[in-house]
């Protein structure tokens, strides 16, 4: 997982988790709060992240997941969600993007979750 990575990402640079809060200037609850997967650093962040560890945000990011799992939850949600009418309009800002930023594909996605999430807080 996401935590995973991060906290052998850290391990790897040698650095803890108190100097990683201080250069990014959060707390070091919030770095252990990313490293046990209870919330995750937004876009900025996991850059930040990227860039103090000397690794690409893809690899930042990369973790194992069951194939088998992300397909049945594909299929399940495919079952509720008329999925062919967002995935269009989804597409579209993705693309955008890529294009108005220079995202790769998974900044982009990226992007696009902080995105819903801070529509999500607004509304809630």
């Amino acid at each position: 997982m996401l935590g995973n990575s991060l906290y052998n990402a850290r391990k790897k640079s040698g650095l803890s988790q108190e100097n990683v809060a201080e250069k990014l200037g959060v707390t070091r609850q919030t770095v252990s709060k990313w490293e046990t997967n209870e919330t995750l650093p937004d876009i900025r962040q996991a850059k930040q992240l990227a860039v103090l560890y000397h690794i690409t945000l893809d690899q930042l990011i990369d973790f194992d997941v069951d194939e088998h799992n992300i397909q049945q939850m594909i299929d399940s949600v495919s079952e509720k969600v008329r999925i062919n009418d967002y995935a269009p309009q989804l597409r579209k800002m993705l693309l955008q993007l890529q294009t108005e930023y220079g995202y790769n594909t998974t900044d982009a996605l990226l992007v696009l979750k902080d995105i819903l999430a801070h529509t999500w807080k607004e509304i809630n």
